[in-house]
């Protein structure tokens, strides 16, 4: 059998088209695989990439989630090399040692574990993800939960030595809980202190689940050992405290924002993961549709005016933020921003932290920075009048200016700003556009089969005149957790300021007539940017519905 190589057994299976190959072939660099350059893409899944590795090379595929593992043979190779090759021991015979790997063809690997262990290897393939949970499950969580349970008296008091020392049972619960985490792909961990017991619960992809429930006794050594890492007080505990901490997980810097708040029980702690290899830094890959990346794309370029993104908290509005001012960010320009906190850094970007305790609110950073000669102001968010007639003023003076409001629609942010009490004339002449944002879950590409849709669909659809015949649903596996959603992508509401527009905020015309006008002007509403991506079978009819109202 002749060997073909793999870009062109993508390109046969439909997987990628030629200019997806061509153009990850140029960008990507020498050290880096082609399957992990696609894969960083998105052109394909990693289900997508194991499916025809295993007719290439003839290696079984191995799917974790569901394979009987013999902890007995855990023993036999160390959790060092584990982890470090990524590989999960999973049975033997007849001298043999049968592993799962993300890469087979790791000759260096398999011929370490062959000297380590004394059998031979037999590799099957694995998503990292996969062996990455497997792997912290097996080796990691179960010891450091039994270590932790036998080590502590039930009345262990606080103790400083025990809470910095990294072979403590403790120290290793919280980072296992960080890792596993990680390795979920989860946007926020939250430790909720119960009457009886201390929950951990996970947010994936939006939504929480409770991950394991802790004994009560052990709170205060694990709240203590949290607020130790973010650099927090520990001794005081009636009052909310913010911190931050960075950390390496398998070797990947990952960046988390701490913040506690007493409760009746105990202090209730949130955990922000920012995993900045996953950063959305590329406007190409926030979902935007091809009508609004265009209008978008008009408003950045405008060499001054306020642009705002709009949408509740955890809508994505900091990633749009910031991909836009990857685009803008060039050696001739000057971007200053104010931000609280400063979630990502950006190179070539002078970045502010807002710091209420000294002073430095919103509105005294924006001061100071028009006396900086910005070109373009960053404000993470216009929390109050003084701050938004500041942004005015920068926006009239010449600069462009983008920043935050928390809206539920685009038209809502004008009526919102008249609200806080800033002059119709000044929200209408300086007002460049509006970005409402929200962010729907992605069915899972792995496990996506397409279905008819039903009655009260086609009923949805037809009200906002767009045809469909067939949806996609997930209907669960081992990638998306048996949830059938992997990821999530944004949906908007792309709203341009014109002339008549300008006049209506001038004649405080009525929400509903402004909403008619945007209307007519060929303005795409949340949901009907929400329903199209339905139709393309990027995501649910129920996942539109949940964030985006019908009106």
């Amino acid at each position: 059998m002749i060997r073909k190589r793999l870009g062109d057994l993508l390109v046969e299976s439909n997987l990628i088209t030629e200019e997806q190959l061509v153009k990850t072939l140029q960008e990507k660099s020498r050290e880096e695989k082609l399957g992990d350059a696609l894969l960083r893409e998105g052109y394909i899944t990693e289900l997508q990439l194991i499916e025809v590795l295993e007719y290439q090379l003839g290696i079984p595929h191995i799917k974790l989630y569901s394979y009987p593992i013999d902890s007995s043979i855990l023993s036999l190779i160390p959790k060092e090399l584990a982890k470090r090759f990524n590989v999960m021991p999973l049975k033997k015979e007849h001298g043999k040692l049968f592993v799962a790997m993300a890469d087979p063809m790791d000759y260096f690997a398999i011929e370490e574990l062959r000297m380590a262990t004394g059998f031979q290897i037999e590799a099957g393939i694995a998503t990292k993800d996969d062996l990455f949970r497997t792997i912290s499950k097996f080796y990691d969580l179960q010891d450091s939960m039994e270590e932790v349970m036998s080590d502590l008296p039930k009345d262990e008091d606080i103790n400083e030595a025990k809470m910095t020392d990294e072979d403590a049972p403790i120290v290793k619960l919280v980072n296992q809980i960080i890792a596993n985490a990680v390795a979920q792909r989860v946007s926020d961990i939250h430790i909720d202190p119960q009457e009886r017991d201390f929950r951990v619960r996970y947010r994936v992809d939006g939504m929480l689940k409770t991950e394991r429930t802790i004994p009560k006794h052990l709170q205060n050594v694990i709240t203590a050992r949290i607020k130790i890492m973010g650099n927090l007080n520990i001794t005081e505990n009636r009052i909310p405290q913010d911190g931050r901490m960075k950390i390496n997980v398998h070797f990947k810097p990952i960046d988390i924002r701490l913040s506690t708040l007493p409760s009746i029980y105990g202090e209730k702690i949130v955990m922000r993961i920012l995993d900045l290899s996953n950063a959305i830094s590329d406007i190409e890959k926030i979902g935007f549709s091809q009508e609004n990346k265009e209008k978008f794309a008009q408003m950045i370029e405008k060499p001054n005016g306020i642009v705002l993104i709009t949408g509740p908290t955890g809508s994505g509005k900091s990633s749009t933020l910031y991909a836009a001012l990857q685009k803008l960010n060039s050696e001739d320009v000057n971007i200053i921003t104010v931000e609280d906190p400063v979630e990502y850094q950006l190179e070539g970007i002078n970045q502010v932290q807002v710091n209420e305790n000294v002073g430095m609110t919103f509105a005294k950073g924006l001061r100071s920075i028009l006396r900086q000669d910005p070109d373009i102001v960053m404000v993470g968010e216009i929390r109050d009048l003084e701050t938004a007639q500041i942004a005015i003023r920068a926006s009239l003076t010449g600069h462009l200016v983008l920043s935050t409001l928390h809206t539920n629609s685009s038209i809502a942010s004008i009526t919102r700003l008249d609200d806080m009490g800033v002059e119709p004339f000044l929200i209408s002449s300086s007002l460049a556009g509006v970005v409402a944002q929200r962010l729907v879950r992605k069915v899972c590409r792995d496990c996506a089969e397409t279905m008819e849709a039903t009655e009260r669909e086609k009923e949805i659809f037809a009200n906002r005149i767009i045809d469909i015949e067939t949806i996609k649903r997930g209907k669960g596996c081992s990638s998306c957790n048996m949830s059938g959603y992997r990821g999530r992508l944004a949906i908007h509401e792309v709203l341009l300021i014109d002339d008549e527009m300008r006049a209506m905020i001038m004649a405080r015309s009525s929400t509903a007539q402004m909403r008619e006008y945007a209307k007519q002007a060929g303005t795409m509403f949340l949901l009907d940017d929400g329903l199209q991506k339905v139709k393309e079978g990027l995501t649910t009819t129920e996942e539109v519905l949940r964030v985006a109202l019908s009106e």
